[in-house]
């Protein structure tokens, strides 16, 4: 048995070596070519979709569908990537249960969808594979455009620009392309280095040059790119993380969900990735249930999600908050944190006040409950750092604000992605602003 397993408190190693493959094995295995034909032949393939006016990025649904059931399947891919160049990344990372499959019709009529997500990733792995590549370069603009965020804006964007003949720098402040794609998603998501390999594909167009560690406001700065390029695209997301507002939260055992995640995400070994054996963690969003699932894959005996509304009033799909609970994490509702508990300065529990709506607001009710804890995660949203822009361009509850075609209140400059107001926090959306902001660039290039 692991060393790790006698360990009081926070410890790496609690599990047998052949465990951590079995509990970080693919979410969603891929379908093989029989099981991808099965599932395309139950696509009635409408006239007039709903499935495509609910995908952000408006992927012909039923045409993908008809193509992989006809055999076609690179050609089925060409018709994804035509909308959504990182259709492999959303396959595995969309919402899907609430976006195009809860719009399916088959959904409505028997309470089960096609399942587009993994007919998505069956023809887009597939080209991948392949090595296909669909899009040739326009003749050189001689335009250049810099970038700014390597996420799944940034990628889409920089893509789109590319095709139309455009040189593209993107800079980034990570050592890696991808944003969340890389750092903030399970790794039960995307296994298998996914993200790079999706990366290494959006590149392989050409014309776009990715220039790492290089954060805006320390490395690079706005004024300095508009007077180098002929345009500018945000794309770096949100950096800040919300504090979670109870008395100390300073203490050691106390972390953010994202940066933890992130750590997952880049380790060698996932037996080197210290857990609790009691977690709490705080929030009810898709970063909520992602680390509470992957601490108690790692080896905690206990985890559970505290929200302070209801239900129905988290962010986290019912799919994500369904998988949490068969992984054996327990989600409680109506309890927001009111103070860490601690000894020698480590965690050792959480106190949490009941809460209830009084009069259409939260309130506390007064009420309390501690837990147990030796690790806690604050998962409860994040935050723009406007400081890098020095009040350059206009913001609009806290984020960028830009028109229905991403541009900024600042000549030459666009953003999209989670970085601009108005954003619903997914990866599709990122990649439809990216694309659609790339187009308003070209056109004014143009």
């Amino acid at each position: 048995m692991p060393q790790g397993r006698l360990e009081a408190g926070v410890a790496a190693g609690r599990l047998a070596p052949e465990e951590y493959a079995s509990n970080f094995a693919d979410l969603h295995p891929p379908l093989d070519g029989h099981e991808a034909r099965v599932a395309a032949d139950r696509c009635y393939f409408c006239y007039d979709a709903p499935c495509v006016t609910a995908c952000p990025t408006g992927i012909d649904i039923p045409l993908f569908i008809r193509q992989i059931a006809t055999g076609n399947t690179l050609g089925s891919a060409r018709t994804i990537f035509d909308q959504n160049i990182l259709g492999g990344m959303c396959a595995r990372v969309c919402p899907t249960e609430t976006l195009c499959e809860q719009a399916c019709v088959r959904e409505t009529a028997e309470g089960k969808p096609v399942e587009i997500g993994r007919l998505q990733r069956f023809a887009t792995d597939a080209a991948m594979a392949a090595g296909k590549q669909f899009y040739a370069r326009a003749e050189r603009s001689g335009k250049l455009v810099a970038v700014v965020g390597a996420g799944p804006a940034g990628l889409a964007c920089a893509h789109r620009l590319a095709m139309h003949g455009h040189e593209v720098t993107v800079f980034d402040a990570r050592p890696k392309a991808g944003g969340l794609n890389e750092y903030g998603i399970a790794a039960y998501k995307t296994v298998d280095g996914f993200a790079q390999a999706e990366v290494d594909y959006v590149t392989a167009i050409g014309g776009i040059n990715i220039e790492y560690g290089k954060a805006l406001g320390t490395d690079i700065d706005l004024a300095g790119l508009c007077a180098s390029y002929d345009a500018v695209f945000l794309g770096m997301g949100l950096g800040g993380v919300n504090a979670l507002g109870a008395e100390g939260d300073d203490a050691a055992g106390v972390a953010d969900a994202v940066d933890w995640i992130a750590g997952l995400r880049q380790a060698a070994d996932l037996a080197s990735v210290p857990v609790g054996r009691r977690v709490v963690v705080i929030g009810g969003g898709m970063t909520a249930i992602d680390a509470a699932v992957q601490a108690k894959l790692l080896g905690a005996e206990e985890v559970t999600i505290c929200y302070r509304r209801g239900q129905e009033n988290m962010n986290a799909s019912g799919f994500e908050q369904d998988l949490a609970a068969s992984k054996g994490v327990t989600i409680r509702h109506w309890l927001q944190p009111k103070r860490v508990l601690a000894e020698g300065g480590r965690v050792t529990g959480i106190e949490l006040e009941y809460t209830a709506m009084r009069d259409g607001r939260l309130a506390g009710t007064g009420e309390t409950l501690t837990l147990a804890a030796d690790q806690v995660f604050r998962a409860i949203g994040q935050s723009f750092v406007a400081d890098p822009l020095a009040g350059a361009v206009a913001l609009e509850k806290g984020r960028i604000k830009v028109d229905a075609e991403g541009r900024t209140s600042m000549p030459k400059v666009w953003a999209g992605g989670d970085c601009v107001a108005g954003g619903d926090d997914l990866t599709v959306s990122a990649v439809a602003a990216g694309r659609d902001a790339a187009e308003s660039i070209h056109r004014a290039l143009s």
